[in-house]
C-alpha cells in the first residue's frame, strides 16, 4: 500500500531550486523525488546535529517563519511539493 502523501510548501534559494531542477531533469525524476532521496541519504547526518532546548525551539520556529516570509518578499524561489511519509525509492 502506498504511503499517504501530504502537500507542503518549502522555501529554497533560487540557486538551490535551479540546481535541484537540473538534477531532476538529468535523472528524469520529479523534484519531489530528488528532495526525498536527498533526505533519505542525509537523515542520519542531520540527526547528529545538536538539538536546541524547548524554549529556544519555540523562538527558532517564529524566527524561521519570519525568515520564510522575508525570503518570499525578497523573491526567493518557493515551491510546493507533495511529500510522502516513509517514501520508498522509486516512488
Amino acid at each position: 500500500m502506498p504511503s499517504p502523501k501530504k502537500k507542503v510548501t518549502l522555501y529554497f534559494s533560487a540557486s538551490m531550486l535551479e540546481e535541484t531542477q537540473k538534477e531532476a531533469i538529468r535523472q528524469d525524476r520529479s523534484i519531489s523525488w530528488i528532495i526525498q532521496a536527498a533526505w533519505r541519504m542525509s537523515r542520519d547526518e542531520v540527526k547528529r546535529l545538536p538539538s536546541v532546548s524547548a524554549g529556544a525551539a519555540a523562538a527558532g520556529a517564529s524566527a524561521a517563519a519570519a525568515a520564510s516570509a522575508a525570503a518570499a518578499a525578497a523573491g526567493a524561489a518557493v515551491t510546493t511539493l507533495p511529500v510522502a511519509s516513509r517514501a520508498k525509492p522509486g516512488n
